[in-house]
């Protein structure tokens, strides 16, 4: 895993500008501590900072193709290919030959082969940038699922890129600029696909190749989910998505250097825990470290923040994985110091708060002991176990279904931010605009009945708008502490297999993904099965919330802030008398909206945020 960046210019001779792609390179040393690279052209400059995980001795980038002479193509490449080496094989069998063991050299040598056929050839995580000298054009490609991030920022001449927002901004060419579009989508949370917040700066969208040469910028989608017939009956449906499931997760496992996995002690991250622990125990490596995070506990009612460690550790036990519980406090949470690597990890204020903050912690704490880890994102998006899913409401509504029950702005009382901006901003016409073009991509099966289509389309929403906020906050906690982070859930041929299973099968006993269950029932024991999901767990300290309250009262009290204008004074008073005087119970459950406000000024702050 590592960042990626590159600025194209048809205007100039880049030879003769080598600083700025020096700086966009360095902004992605936390994504690539190993190595450092660059290669200049004349009209072509690509960066890389390597995290080395397969063939840590080469595989150095930028990767030319022959690097004694003028290249051909000239590759910058973030993620993993978990079938490189079968590639490999086919490419030597037709002449290629490799100077290195590493995917890289693989996915370049594939380009030379199959040109842009190649994406839809590659099983895995990728982000990356080909830059073909013969046709002087560049070539942006991320992974189907969107695991890899990849961001794209057009210029008059050219184009600037990179796997993080800081990466384009380190340019000169790039400002920092938030408009109507960008506060639409931070304020309703629809996380369009391709859109960045930043005013000018784009995202590729998942399963798409985009082209820039000197006349034209083009966009082409090598992949959508599917839908197909499913004609397996369940006991078949049941075995492949055991066979399927076991598959990813046993070739994730491969890696030169230490591997572990994020352990919650549910269905799940229990999963992919077992199964990675059997193909190690199989290949006759191991054990299989094992993590997970806890809190300790200020003595008070209500939620058991240590629920999932002891799971996780009955899990690790049962599978006989060696375990490490880290434990977290309120003072842990509130360092200024994480929260702000937080922040700059994230590039945005998007987030949820302490959860966020927590992860990163832990991920840091992982990092001193393994390189990868391996963890459950996308099970509950792909096998509906989240309670939306099993919600007629919800998922009946005509909008988002984890916006059915609430607004992601309340608008009925006092709000730190100007009640008019939902208004003036028209967030119920966006969201639902937003909501009908999610709709129009999902794709549609002849002959499908009324629930099968409608839990295909919610499936879709979640797999297509939900998951990548998950799975970007995933990938920038962890590529913050340089620690590479598996995902076998959203392996696309899983994907694709589940996605197409009608509903009844999927929820055949009434329980959140049944279906799940069912195929790891005899690998992963009972006390996970017969456990009820529970979410990523929050920080129960009433010391956390008071401090919230004083960094809220720090901002009410500075005319500087940089959120002011965004804000309407009487109603932020009137809000701000509700967390001062609310009951320590309360302020929990207060905290989650001030804590927006939080973290949109930091962000405003620290990336000198222009309004327009």
């Amino acid at each position: 895993m590592c960042g990626i960046t590159g600025w194209i210019d048809f205007g100039r001779d880049l030879r003769t500008a080598s600083a700025a792609i020096a700086s966009m390179t360095a902004t992605m040393s936390c994504r690539g501590p190993d190595a450092e690279g660059t290669w200049i052209g004349p009209h072509a400059a690509l960066g890389h900072r390597r995290l080395a995980v397969i063939d840590l001795e080469n595989g150095t980038q930028p990767m030319l193709d022959d690097p004694d002479r003028d290249p051909t193509a000239v590759i910058t490449y973030s993620g993993e290919v978990y079938n490189f080496q079968e590639l490999r094989d086919e490419l030597a069998a037709r002449g290629h030959r490799f100077r290195t063991r590493s995917d890289t050299e693989v996915v370049l040598r594939g380009y030379l082969e199959w040109g842009e056929g190649l994406p839809e050839r590659l099983v895995g995580m990728f982000a990356f940038a080909v830059w073909d000298n013969r046709d002087q054009r560049l070539l942006l490609v991320r992974d189907r699922l969107g695991v890899k991030p990849l961001y794209y920022y057009p210029t008059p001449r050219g184009v600037l890129f990179g796997s993080e927002p800081k990466a384009i901004l380190a340019h000169p060419e790039a400002r920092a600029q938030l408009g109507t579009t960008g506060l639409q989508e931070l304020m309703t949370w629809v996380n369009t696909p391709g859109q960045a917040i930043f005013e000018g700066m784009r995202s590729v969208l998942p399963g798409h190749v985009l082209r820039f040469d000197r006349t034209s910028t083009s966009e082409t989608a090598y992949w959508r989910l599917p839908a197909t017939a499913h004609h397996d009956d369940r006991a078949t449906t049941v075995e492949t998505v055991r066979r399927l499931l076991r598959r990813a997760v046993a070739g994730q496992t491969v890696a030169d250097v230490p591997l572990c996995s994020l352990l919650s002690g549910g269905l799940d991250s229990s999963t992919v825990t077992a199964y990675a622990a059997e193909a190690l125990a199989e290949r006759g490596e191991g054990p299989l470290r094992s993590f997970a995070v806890g809190f300790s506990r200020p003595g008070i009612p209500g939620q058991d923040p240590a629920e999932d460690a002891s799971f996780a550790a009955k899990l690790a036990a049962t599978v006989g994985t060696a375990h490490e519980t880290i434990t977290l406090n309120a003072a842990d949470l509130t360092d200024p110091a994480a929260r702000l690597a937080v922040l700059r990890a994230r590039d945005l204020p998007l987030g949820l708060a302490d959860m966020d903050t927590s992860l990163y912690l832990l991920f840091r704490t992982v990092r001193r002991h393994s390189t990868v880890a391996l963890s459950g994102e996308g099970a509950d998006e792909l096998f509906g176990g989240y309670p939306w899913f099993h919600d007629h409401g919800a998922t009946t509504a005509d909008t988002f279904p984890w916006m059915h029950h609430s607004a992601p702005i309340d608008v009925s009382g006092p709000s730190f931010l100007d009640p008019d901006l939902p208004r003036r901003l028209a967030l119920d016409d966006y969201r639902a605009d937003r909501y009908a073009e999610a709709v129009r991509e999902v794709p549609a099966l002849a002959g499908e009945n009324e629930l099968d289509a409608r839990m295909r389309r919610v499936s879709h929403l979640f797999l297509t708008r939900f998951m990548p906020m998950l799975l970007e906050r995933k990938d920038r906690m962890s590529m913050a502490v340089g620690l590479e982070v598996r995902v076998p859930f959203c392996d696309h041929r899983l994907v694709e297999y589940v996605f197409n299973v009608p509903w009844s099968t999927k929820s055949f006993d009434g329980r959140e993904k049944s279906l799940l269950r069912a195929a790891v029932a005899g690998t992963v024991p009972g006390f996970v099965l017969d456990r009820r999901k529970t979410p990523y767990p929050a920080i129960v300290d009433p010391a956390y919330d008071q401090a919230m309250r004083q960094k809220l009262g720090d901002l009410m009290a500075d005319s500087n802030a940089p959120v002011r204008p965004l804000m309407e004074q009487s109603s932020a008073r009137a809000a701000y008398a509700l967390v001062e005087q609310a009951e320590p119970s309360q302020l929990q459950f207060l905290r989650l909206g001030f804590e927006s406000l939080l973290r949109i000024n930091d962000w405003m702050r620290e990336y000198r945020v222009e309004l327009l």
